[in-house]
């Protein structure tokens, strides 16, 4: 006869058992990017996971517990990605093992992505290059006489973040890259531009990474480029945001950059800054982008103003809120928002191909507005104003025990020029910092 306790036990187990559920991999994508392959299983729930690499022949193996596989993976795009194959099998009768057989080898990184807005459950698997590519920028950093002046195009969102949804599944990604892509044409097609593309493609970037490729490429304007939506679908409008230091100058500035800034929680980088996600979130931006600040609200209003011709603003004036994407300390850095693609209308307009050749071109035409008075002096803009005289300005890295009347004696120009030519006001320079040097 079996004793109350063991019956209890017994009710208990069976009572429970229906919760042990395994959880299931729904669907799977995949992304390449310039430098990894990032593939997401989306999951009915939160999983445990591990993952090795295997040599000849070069493989990485993703063994997942209790879980059931109901999506083919036989349909991931793998052209131009190192996997040239992916296999499937059950493991110790609950679990799944996951095999990528590579024809390179890789950097495997993993990740689980909690819940979070529309966001399902995710199994991020990133395979970073083991060969990177390294392209010589600005003749390797080296400063060339008459130089271009680089423009950072931001598109923003991709890959596993497709950013605002509007009607018929208009994507913010595939729009503002649309744009973005229309922008680098008129850049790279105007004697002294070049243009520089954070996303070229269909992929995910972190914010921060986003402003290290502007500054890396020595960029002397970053223009984000996007397409909000709002809960209310009459909100319409495009506008021109810089950084606030001290918080956003209106409701829907706040709301805008708090679902911009977002964007690392659905492409996970929220989740593995090793300890820095404090420190990211509290930046403290020092007096050193005073100077920055202004001129991303000079050449936001330049741009604001050219938009005008062809959009309805939302604001007649440059906002101002904390985008993280903005937080560039020498980088004048601007956001555009192109329209609200959760309003129909403008829907309608950022889904034609004519209207985003229009708005890539008021952009353009602010960015150029904007130049043409401001051209830093070792530029070709700046030699061309002069009437293609002078020697063009050349640049000089502050080094310990530099001052400023040491550095206008060296090169045979006054203290003046200099201070005029950089902006500054007194004597304060810093180790490091780069000057402009004026024709003398």
């Amino acid at each position: 006869m079996m004793r109350p306790l063991a019956i209890l036990v017994l009710c208990i187990v069976s009572l429970s058992a229906p919760w042990a559920v395994a959880a299931t991999i729904d669907s799977a994508r995949l992304w390449r990017a310039p430098d990894h392959t990032r593939i997401v299983f989306d999951l009915s729930g939160p999983v445990e996971h591990s993952i090795f690499t295997l040599s000849n022949p070069d493989r990485l193996v993703v063994d997942i517990s209790s879980v059931k596989l109901k999506s083919s993976l036989a349909e991931l795009p793998l052209t131009d990605t190192p996997i040239r194959s992916v296999r499937t099998a059950p493991r110790n009768q609950d679990d799944l093992r996951i095999v990528l057989d590579l024809s390179a080898s890789v950097r495997p990184r993993s990740l689980v992505l909690k819940k979070f807005g529309d966001k399902a459950d995710r199994l991020v698997i990133d395979l970073f290059d083991s060969e990177i590519k390294i392209e010589k920028t600005i003749e390797a950093k080296i400063p060339t006489a008459q130089r271009d002046i680089v423009i950072a195009i931001d598109a923003g969102h991709g890959g596993e973040d497709p950013g605002a949804l509007g009607p018929s599944r208009l994507r913010e990604k595939d729009v503002v890259l649309a744009i973005s892509r229309e922008l680098q044409k008129l850049v790279d097609k105007e004697p002294g531009y070049r243009a520089v593309m954070t996303r070229k493609g269909d992929y995910y970037i972190p914010l921060e990474k986003r402003r290290d490729l502007a500054r890396n490429e020595r960029a002397d304007l970053f223009v984000s480029i996007h397409a909000d939506a709002f809960t209310n679908k009459n909100a319409r409008g495009a506008s021109v945001f810089a950084l606030s230091e001290r918080g956003a100058t209106s409701e829907m500035a706040r709301f805008l950059a708090q679902r911009e800034n977002e964007a690392d929680l659905f492409g996970g980088e929220g989740t593995i800054l090793n300890g820095r996600d404090e420190m990211l979130a509290s930046v403290l931006v020092d007096l050193s982008m005073t100077s920055t600040l202004s001129h991303s609200l000079t050449v936001g209003e330049r741009v604001a103003n050219s938009m005008k011709k062809v959009a309805h603003m939302h604001k007649n004036h440059v906002e101002q809120a904390g985008f993280l994407v903005l937080k560039s300390p020498d980088v004048p850095s601007i956001l555009v928002e192109t329209g609200f693609i959760s309003n129909p209308q403008e829907a309608k307009n950022l889904a034609n191909p004519s209207y985003r050749e229009k708005m890539a071109r008021a952009i353009f035409n602010g960015i150029t507005d904007y130049f043409y008075d401001v051209a830093p002096s070792d530029t070709y803009i700046a030699w061309q104003k002069r009437g293609g005289k002078g020697t063009p300005a050349r640049e000089y890295v502050i080094a310990r025990g530099d001052t400023l009347s040491a550095i206008a004696r060296r090169h045979n120009v006054s203290v003046a020029d200099i201070r005029k030519a950089n902006n500054i006001n007194g004597s304060s320079i810093k180790i490091g910092q780069t000057l402009q040097i004026p024709a003398s």
